[in-house]
Protein backbone atom coordinates (compact mmCIF):
# COMPACT_ATOMS: atom_id res chain seq x y z
CA UNK A 1 0.00 0.00 0.00
CA UNK A 2 2.90 2.49 1.21
CA UNK A 3 4.08 2.27 -2.90
CA UNK A 4 1.18 2.82 -4.02
CA UNK A 5 0.18 5.98 -2.23
CA UNK A 6 3.82 7.04 -3.34
CA UNK A 7 3.04 6.20 -7.02
CA UNK A 8 -0.82 8.36 -6.78
CA UNK A 9 1.51 11.31 -5.07
CA UNK A 10 3.58 11.28 -8.40
CA UNK A 11 1.28 10.97 -10.67
CA UNK A 12 -0.61 13.98 -9.32
CA UNK A 13 2.42 15.72 -9.06
CA UNK A 14 3.70 14.91 -12.98
CA UNK A 15 7.17 14.38 -11.88
CA UNK A 16 7.32 17.94 -11.29
CA UNK A 17 8.28 17.86 -7.62
CA UNK A 18 11.27 15.99 -5.96
CA UNK A 19 10.91 17.71 -2.24
CA UNK A 20 13.79 16.98 0.13
CA UNK A 21 11.90 18.90 3.00
CA UNK A 22 8.69 18.64 4.58
CA UNK A 23 6.32 20.24 7.34
CA UNK A 24 3.89 19.24 9.51
CA UNK A 25 1.72 22.31 10.14
CA UNK A 26 -0.29 22.16 13.80
CA UNK A 27 -2.84 24.45 14.71
CA UNK A 28 -3.75 27.51 13.60
CA UNK A 29 -0.47 27.12 11.91
CA UNK A 30 -1.80 25.91 8.13
CA UNK A 31 -1.78 29.28 6.80
CA UNK A 32 1.67 29.17 5.96
CA UNK A 33 1.16 26.60 3.42
CA UNK A 34 -1.39 28.37 0.94
CA UNK A 35 1.65 30.22 0.20
CA UNK A 36 3.22 27.60 -1.30
CA UNK A 37 2.70 26.90 -5.07
CA UNK A 38 2.17 23.47 -6.55
CA UNK A 39 -0.45 21.00 -6.47
CA UNK A 40 -2.71 20.44 -3.05
CA UNK A 41 -4.45 17.02 -2.94
CA UNK A 42 -7.22 16.41 0.11
CA UNK A 43 -6.01 13.82 1.95
CA UNK A 44 -9.28 11.91 1.78
CA UNK A 45 -8.12 11.21 -1.80
CA UNK A 46 -4.89 10.16 -1.34
CA UNK A 47 -4.80 5.82 -0.92
CA UNK A 48 -4.79 4.89 3.03
CA UNK A 49 -4.42 8.42 4.17
CA UNK A 50 -7.33 9.64 6.81
CA UNK A 51 -8.87 13.28 6.69
CA UNK A 52 -8.52 15.22 9.74
CA UNK A 53 -11.71 16.39 11.58
CA UNK A 54 -10.18 18.87 13.82
CA UNK A 55 -10.66 22.77 13.28
CA UNK A 56 -7.96 24.82 12.56
CA UNK A 57 -6.76 21.78 10.15
CA UNK A 58 -7.41 22.15 6.66
CA UNK A 59 -6.23 18.00 5.89
CA UNK A 60 -4.94 18.68 2.38
CA UNK A 61 -1.13 17.93 1.56
CA UNK A 62 0.41 21.04 -0.95
CA UNK A 63 3.50 19.82 -3.13
CA UNK A 64 5.18 22.49 -4.67
CA UNK A 65 7.59 25.63 -4.04
CA UNK A 66 8.47 28.06 -1.23
CA UNK A 67 11.48 30.30 -1.20
CA UNK A 68 12.22 28.86 -4.09
CA UNK A 69 12.79 25.14 -2.42
CA UNK A 70 10.78 22.71 -3.65
CA UNK A 71 8.48 21.14 -0.28
CA UNK A 72 6.27 19.11 1.13
CA UNK A 73 3.70 20.38 3.19
CA UNK A 74 0.65 18.64 5.32
CA UNK A 75 -1.67 21.44 6.13
CA UNK A 76 -3.08 20.08 8.79
CA UNK A 77 -2.31 16.67 10.84
CA UNK A 78 -4.02 13.73 11.95
CA UNK A 79 -4.52 13.18 15.80
CA UNK A 80 -4.28 9.64 17.63
CA UNK A 81 -7.44 11.20 20.02
CA UNK A 82 -9.52 11.32 16.77
CA UNK A 83 -9.84 7.28 16.41
CA UNK A 84 -7.19 6.29 14.34
CA UNK A 85 -4.89 3.73 14.60
CA UNK A 86 -1.44 4.78 15.44
CA UNK A 87 -0.17 3.31 12.25
CA UNK A 88 -2.61 5.76 10.50
CA UNK A 89 -1.18 8.86 11.98
CA UNK A 90 2.22 8.06 10.87
CA UNK A 91 2.09 6.81 7.74
CA UNK A 92 2.45 10.12 5.75
CA UNK A 93 5.60 9.99 6.95
CA UNK A 94 6.75 6.95 6.02
CA UNK A 95 5.10 8.12 2.44
CA UNK A 96 7.72 10.94 2.90
CA UNK A 97 10.16 8.83 3.54
CA UNK A 98 9.70 6.97 0.50
CA UNK A 99 9.63 10.15 -1.89
CA UNK A 100 12.68 11.32 -0.36
CA UNK A 101 12.27 13.38 2.08
CA UNK A 102 15.16 13.81 4.18
CA UNK A 103 14.15 17.31 6.44
CA UNK A 104 11.26 17.23 8.15
CA UNK A 105 10.04 20.46 10.01
CA UNK A 106 7.42 19.73 12.93
CA UNK A 107 5.16 22.09 14.55
CA UNK A 108 2.44 22.26 16.94
CA UNK A 109 0.40 24.16 19.20
CA UNK A 110 1.08 23.45 22.67
CA UNK A 111 0.52 24.48 26.67
CA UNK A 112 3.12 26.18 28.70
CA UNK A 113 4.12 24.19 31.53
CA UNK A 114 7.21 25.79 32.78
CA UNK A 115 8.20 29.65 33.40
CA UNK A 116 10.56 29.20 30.77
CA UNK A 117 7.49 29.28 27.91
CA UNK A 118 5.11 32.09 28.10
CA UNK A 119 1.88 32.78 25.65
CA UNK A 120 2.87 34.00 22.19
CA UNK A 121 6.39 32.25 22.66
CA UNK A 122 7.50 30.14 19.55
CA UNK A 123 9.73 27.05 21.52
CA UNK A 124 12.35 24.82 19.32
CA UNK A 125 11.98 21.38 20.76
CA UNK A 126 15.33 19.91 21.96
CA UNK A 127 13.92 16.61 23.19
CA UNK A 128 10.20 15.23 24.05
CA UNK A 129 8.40 12.55 26.52
CA UNK A 130 6.00 10.23 25.06
CA UNK A 131 3.28 10.04 27.34
CA UNK A 132 0.82 8.55 25.31
CA UNK A 133 0.72 5.47 25.81
CA UNK A 134 1.98 4.22 22.36
CA UNK A 135 4.78 4.00 20.11
CA UNK A 136 3.98 3.76 16.69
CA UNK A 137 6.76 1.63 15.89
CA UNK A 138 4.97 -1.96 17.52
CA UNK A 139 4.38 -4.39 15.21
CA UNK A 140 6.42 -5.95 12.24
CA UNK A 141 9.48 -3.90 11.15
CA UNK A 142 10.05 -2.60 7.47
CA UNK A 143 13.53 -2.97 7.33
CA UNK A 144 13.26 -1.06 3.80
CA UNK A 145 12.49 1.95 5.96
CA UNK A 146 14.59 1.69 9.27
CA UNK A 147 16.35 -0.88 12.09
CA UNK A 148 14.13 -2.67 14.64
CA UNK A 149 15.20 -0.63 17.54
CA UNK A 150 16.24 2.91 16.51
CA UNK A 151 18.50 5.28 18.56
CA UNK A 152 16.53 8.23 20.31
CA UNK A 153 19.62 9.99 21.94
CA UNK A 154 18.95 13.20 19.11
CA UNK A 155 15.45 12.77 17.75
CA UNK A 156 15.84 16.78 16.80
CA UNK A 157 18.72 17.54 14.96
CA UNK A 158 21.57 19.80 16.29
CA UNK A 159 22.42 21.43 13.41
CA UNK A 160 19.33 22.24 12.54
CA UNK A 161 18.18 23.70 15.87
CA UNK A 162 21.75 25.69 15.90
CA UNK A 163 20.59 27.06 12.14
CA UNK A 164 17.37 28.17 13.30
CA UNK A 165 18.76 29.58 16.69
CA UNK A 166 20.47 31.92 14.56
CA UNK A 167 18.30 32.84 11.94
CA UNK A 168 15.85 33.42 14.82
CA UNK A 169 18.35 36.00 16.05
CA UNK A 170 18.70 37.33 12.83
CA UNK A 171 14.95 38.34 12.45
CA UNK A 172 14.77 39.82 16.04
CA UNK A 173 12.71 36.62 17.31
CA UNK A 174 13.05 35.54 21.11
CA UNK A 175 12.93 31.61 20.13
CA UNK A 176 12.86 29.46 23.05
CA UNK A 177 14.08 26.17 23.43
CA UNK A 178 12.64 22.94 25.70
CA UNK A 179 11.25 19.73 26.33
CA UNK A 180 7.84 18.80 24.98
CA UNK A 181 5.91 16.18 26.23
CA UNK A 182 3.08 14.75 24.48
CA UNK A 183 -0.09 13.01 26.03
CA UNK A 184 -3.36 11.18 23.95
CA UNK A 185 -5.65 13.80 24.39
CA UNK A 186 -8.62 15.26 23.36
CA UNK A 187 -8.82 16.00 27.08
CA UNK A 188 -6.60 18.63 28.27
CA UNK A 189 -4.25 17.78 31.18
CA UNK A 190 -5.38 18.35 34.70
CA UNK A 191 -3.18 20.62 36.84
CA UNK A 192 -1.98 17.62 38.63
CA UNK A 193 -0.68 15.80 35.58
CA UNK A 194 1.16 19.27 34.71
CA UNK A 195 2.81 19.49 37.77
CA UNK A 196 4.31 15.95 37.10
CA UNK A 197 5.59 17.08 33.62
CA UNK A 198 6.91 20.26 35.28
CA UNK A 199 8.24 17.60 37.96
CA UNK A 200 9.64 15.64 34.76
CA UNK A 201 11.20 18.64 32.83
CA UNK A 202 8.86 19.09 30.34
CA UNK A 203 8.32 23.11 29.14
CA UNK A 204 5.32 22.86 26.81
CA UNK A 205 2.53 19.74 26.32
CA UNK A 206 0.48 18.84 23.52
CA UNK A 207 -0.71 16.46 21.56
CA UNK A 208 0.68 15.04 18.30
CA UNK A 209 4.09 15.50 17.34
CA UNK A 210 5.98 12.71 19.37
CA UNK A 211 4.61 9.89 17.37
CA UNK A 212 5.65 11.36 14.00
CA UNK A 213 8.86 11.97 15.03
CA UNK A 214 9.73 8.66 16.34
CA UNK A 215 9.21 7.27 12.99
CA UNK A 216 11.11 10.27 11.34
CA UNK A 217 13.83 9.13 13.39
CA UNK A 218 13.02 5.77 12.49
CA UNK A 219 13.16 7.17 9.06
CA UNK A 220 16.75 8.56 9.48
CA UNK A 221 15.42 11.84 8.79
CA UNK A 222 16.74 14.85 10.58
CA UNK A 223 13.81 16.77 12.48
CA UNK A 224 13.02 20.16 13.74
CA UNK A 225 10.61 20.37 16.45
CA UNK A 226 8.88 24.27 16.66
CA UNK A 227 5.40 24.19 19.30
CA UNK A 228 3.71 27.68 19.26
CA UNK A 229 2.50 28.36 23.02
CA UNK A 230 -0.59 29.49 22.46
CA UNK A 231 -1.59 28.79 26.01
CA UNK A 232 -0.58 28.11 29.79
CA UNK A 233 -1.69 24.86 30.62
CA UNK A 234 -4.37 23.57 33.47
CA UNK A 235 -3.26 24.83 36.94
CA UNK A 236 -0.81 27.64 35.26
CA UNK A 237 -2.56 30.56 35.69
CA UNK A 238 -6.38 28.94 37.00
CA UNK A 239 -7.76 30.00 33.62
CA UNK A 240 -10.39 27.44 31.72
CA UNK A 241 -8.98 26.24 28.35
CA UNK A 242 -10.69 25.78 25.35
CA UNK A 243 -9.74 24.93 21.55
CA UNK A 244 -10.53 28.26 19.94
CA UNK A 245 -8.42 30.38 21.69
CA UNK A 246 -5.41 27.85 20.62
CA UNK A 247 -6.90 28.27 17.08
CA UNK A 248 -6.54 32.45 18.11
CA UNK A 249 -3.49 32.43 19.32
CA UNK A 250 -1.75 30.61 16.70
CA UNK A 251 -3.37 32.98 14.66
CA UNK A 252 -1.36 35.94 16.59
CA UNK A 253 2.07 34.89 16.27
CA UNK A 254 1.28 33.53 12.90
CA UNK A 255 3.75 36.38 11.41
CA UNK A 256 6.72 35.29 13.44
CA UNK A 257 6.03 32.00 13.06
CA UNK A 258 5.80 32.20 9.24
CA UNK A 259 8.83 34.17 9.18
CA UNK A 260 10.74 31.77 10.73
CA UNK A 261 10.00 28.86 9.15
CA UNK A 262 10.32 30.97 5.68
CA UNK A 263 14.04 31.57 6.35
CA UNK A 264 14.63 27.39 7.63
CA UNK A 265 13.59 26.48 4.48
CA UNK A 266 15.64 28.87 2.26
CA UNK A 267 18.33 28.11 4.62
CA UNK A 268 17.85 24.11 5.44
Amino acid sequence: MLNHTVEFIKEHTKGKYNPKTALILGSGLGDLANEVSGVRIRYHEIPAFVQSSIEGHAGQLVIGKLEGKQVLVMQGRIHYYEGHEIQKIVYPVKVMKKLGVENLIITNAAGGVSEKVTIGDLMLINDHINFMGVNPLIGANANDLGERFPDMSEVYNPALREKTKKIAAKLGINLKEGIYAATSGPSYETPAEIKMFRTLGADAVGMSTVPEAIVANYCGMKILGISCITNMAAGVTGKRLNHSEVIEEGQKVKENFTKLIRQVIRHI
